[in-house]
């Protein structure tokens, strides 16, 4: 269950990411009430995950998550670059959040 916590917080923070952007520095009302509301659930989130998880595998893959998303979210919707080695160096940070999802130990 914990690791289920830390997967939906790194989506999380995919969200937190993506609206700090269209928020346009805090200028924009909508996107920066969704930012504090994506951000404060996924700390949130990891917070109750840490209760159970060691701290460096549960915030690597928190992170990892996080910037996976955020690179693929803007690359198919807000038009960033996309190149090969963009989606190697994103599926080699998927293949490492899997395997420390997978050498996780708990408490």
């Amino acid at each position: 269950m914990a690791w289920l916590l830390v997967i939906v917080a790194g989506v999380l923070e995919t969200g937190f990411a993506v609206c700090l952007k269209l928020s346009h520095g805090f200028t924009r009302l909508w996107p920066t009430v969704a930012f504090c509301a994506f951000a404060l659930g996924s700390f949130g989130l990891l917070t109750l995950s840490l209760k159970k998880l060691d701290v460096g595998p549960a915030y690597a893959v928190w992170t990892g998550i996080g910037a996976a998303g955020t690179a693929i979210y803007g690359m198919v919707f807000l038009g960033d670059l996309v190149s090969t080695l963009k989606i190697v160096s994103i599926s080699l940070v998927i293949i490492g959040v899997v395997g420390l999802q997978l050498s996780g130990s708990t408490h």
